[in-house]
């Protein structure tokens, strides 16, 4: 009888520290899952900011390969002129 009642207070103890260790680790879960969910929302925001930024490089580009771009700066930077057309040789490959 009295090993029966020493086996009971051992599991009532071992049933104890289970509820403690599962309610342990859902708290930790749960505060895991709260900072990943913050570390999500930071990233959602980054790539908002960086689809903004390659809109605005992708407009910028466009912009600058415009054939009169590279004309205006050809023109006026780089001092280059249009050959005389009779100076213009056409070389067949």
């Amino acid at each position: 009888m009295m090993r029966l009642a020493a086996f009971r207070w051992v599991f009532v103890a071992l049933l104890w520290f289970a509820v403690l260790g599962s309610a342990a680790g859902t708290v930790y879960t749960r505060h895991r899952s709260r900072e990943l969910f913050v570390e999500l929302e930071r990233m959602h925001a980054q790539r908002d900011r960086l689809d903004v930024e390659f809109g605005q490089l992708q407009l910028e580009q466009s912009s600058w390969s415009t054939h009169a771009f590279v004309e205006r700066v050809a023109t006026t930077r780089l001092k280059m002129v249009t050959p005389d057309p009779a100076r213009i040789r056409v070389v067949k490959p």
